[in-house]
């Protein structure tokens, strides 16, 4: 699979199959991800691979605190800017929302949504494998960057493998469950998880719309 074509297959599956993830095609992933870019060579990322038995008892602590309509923990950093920075922002994510959820049976006006929405997500959409990036405290926001460009690298990677993945920023909420489930100390910040996996099938796959290359990009001199 070629650079273009991993780019243009990466999606964010949210129903994946059980079938197990080999730990060798893990190891070759993340192995080869550690030459994603990083100012001052810092790589200030630490991930968690977290599986079987761990993943599932962590599944079960998040899911009931989703399905009690916990509110999760205090956030360490906002999702989104207040009021999303409104438009086109703002359109571009309520339109996202619509088709993602939609696509998941979940009615906007459903009054479980929200519930619902946490559950799937907490239960990491069936996923065998999640990886949680973490970073040192330390750290600022041009390491929160490299930490970005390194996720897209293993994500990418994963298409190679064949392998579908899911970033989920939702983790952040439970993170003190995760934190307790992986031994992260405080001096660590949790960035998001990564939900890995084949996808399920049967299961229509969904693309969520991107913006013409006229909204987002000037060329000056071209």
């Amino acid at each position: 699979m070629d650079v273009y074509e991993a780019v243009d297959s990466r999606r964010a599956v949210r129903a994946f199959s059980d079938e197990p993830v080999p730990v060798e095609v893990l190891e070759r992933v993340l192995a080869a991800a550690a030459r994603a870019p990083s100012s001052g060579n810092l790589q200030p990322w630490h991930l968690y691979v977290v599986t079987g038995d761990p993943l599932a008892g962590l599944k079960k602590r998040a899911t009931a605190r989703a399905l009690a309509g916990d509110p999760g923990d205090e956030r360490e950093y906002p999702m989104y800017p207040a009021g999303m920075g409104g438009p086109p922002y703002r359109d571009r994510f309520t339109a996202a929302a619509a088709q993602r959820y939609e696509a998941l049976g979940i009615e906007r006006d459903d009054p479980g949504r929200p519930q619902k929405i946490a559950a799937l997500n907490a239960g990491a959409f069936g996923a065998p494998v999640v990886l949680f990036c973490y970073l040192d405290r330390a750290m600022g926001p041009g390491q929160w960057a490299d930490a970005g460009m390194y996720l897209q690298t293993v994500m990418l990677l994963l298409r190679a493998e064949g392998l579908h993945s899911c970033p989920q920023v939702m983790w952040t909420m439970y993170r003190r469950t995760v934190a307790e489930a992986v031994g992260a100390g405080d001096g660590l910040v949790l960035l998001c998880g990564v939900a890995v996996g084949h996808a399920k099938a049967g299961v229509p796959p969904l693309r969520t719309d991107r913006a013409d290359l006229a909204e987002t990009v000037t060329f000056v001199g071209a």
